[in-house]
């Protein structure tokens, strides 16, 4: 399906040079991020406390905060989540305190501040089973504030989720690898698993640079990207190759160029129909979903990026030719035959 059909080939490859180096400086800036800045860990990595809580009115961000802070427990975040009447506590790992004893003082000293006290009591769940929770009742019988869960996440069970995190995306990339090499050839293999970590190293300056909190559903997203990104290389890979089949006379730039022109109606299409949702969910998501959706956002867009500059560009200059393509038979009188004869498809 295509929009709009563009009749002359762009030369995206005569600009392939200044591209990459732009390309290469923003590569290096993102690993100068990471390394002197770092990535700002969820409590899901680090290890810490969890409470979400309800106010049965619209919840006073900045006075729980506020309420929270003055603790002592470190830096805390204190966010919306769902609704504006549920708000989630973050609290980092705190001496040798008993999460429940945590959880507890807490509480407490946000009822006080609603100029209530902590009672128990017992609700019905969904599965009709009865659960006691906290809540904070005042002097006139008001509930301004329910405790709704509680969780916590010790060091070393985060420390395992970082190393499975690092290791799921080393299985990654290399199964990216070899599924290229075995579908293509190893010269796209290597300029197509480039593009893709110059994608991941992207999302993770930025996440580094502006010190955004970095957390499993944001681990999802880099996944996520590193299979979409591909498969806007694979695309182009697969029109490269069909070009060499169809175009003899073309030299391997002018080949490149009529396989992403060709492709450009197509990206505009899948790219521009996945933007909108990813902007959806970051818009209307929530809390939950907001940096889940921005490393998506980021990804999306230098993946369209990497995967026409930094991926052909690299098969490019690796020296990707016709016959690492397209296999040629032999004849009877030991003279290749047509080397579309005996092309792979």
């Amino acid at each position: 399906m295509e929009f709009f059909r563009i009749k002359r080939d762009i030369p995206f490859m005569k600009h392939a040079l200044i591209l990459n180096a732009v390309s290469f400086i923003t590569f290096i800036a993102a690993v100068f991020f990471i390394v002197t800045r770092g990535l700002y860990f969820s409590i899901e990595f680090t290890g810490g406390t969890v409470i979400e809580l309800e106010y049965a009115q619209a919840a006073d961000i900045a006075k729980t905060r506020e309420v929270v802070e003055h603790m002592g427990f470190g830096e805390v975040q204190v966010t919306k989540f769902g609704t504006s009447h549920d708000v989630l506590i973050r609290l980092p790992l705190r001496g040798e305190a008993k999460a429940t004893d945590v959880v507890a003082r807490v509480f407490g000293e946000l009822c006080k501040a609603e100029s209530g006290t902590v009672s128990a009591k017992q609700f019905v769940s969904d599965k009709g089973e009865a659960i006691a929770k906290q809540v904070c009742t005042t002097a006139a019988g008001v509930e301004p504030l329910k405790l709704q869960r509680s969780e916590f996440v010790g060091p070393s069970v985060g420390a395992e989720l970082a190393q499975d995190g690092a290791k799921a995306l080393l299985v990654t990339v290399v199964g990216i690898m070899i599924y290229l090499a075995f579908r293509f050839e190893w010269k796209f293999a290597v300029a197509g698993i480039v593009a893709n970590l110059h994608d991941v190293v992207i999302i993770l300056g930025f996440f580094a640079f502006f010190q955004w909190e970095f957390s499993l559903s944001v681990l999802a997203a880099v996944l996520a990207v590193l299979g979409y990104s591909v498969n806007e290389s694979v695309v182009i890979f697969d029109r490269i190759r069909e070009a060499f089949r169809k175009f003899r006379k073309m030299n391997t730039h002018e080949i490149i160029d009529h396989a992403i022109t060709s492709t450009t109606s197509r990206t505009i299409i899948t790219h521009g129909s996945t933007l909108m949702m990813v902007l959806a969910m970051l818009f209307f998501g929530g809390q939950t979903l907001h940096y889940f959706a921005v490393a998506l956002s980021i990804g999306i867009l230098f993946g369209i990026y990497s995967s026409v500059f930094v991926a052909a560009a690299i098969a490019m200059w690796l020296g990707v030719k016709r016959e690492d393509l397209i296999k040629t038979t032999v004849n009877k009188d030991g003279d290749p035959d047509d080397p579309n004869a005996g092309a792979v498809v």
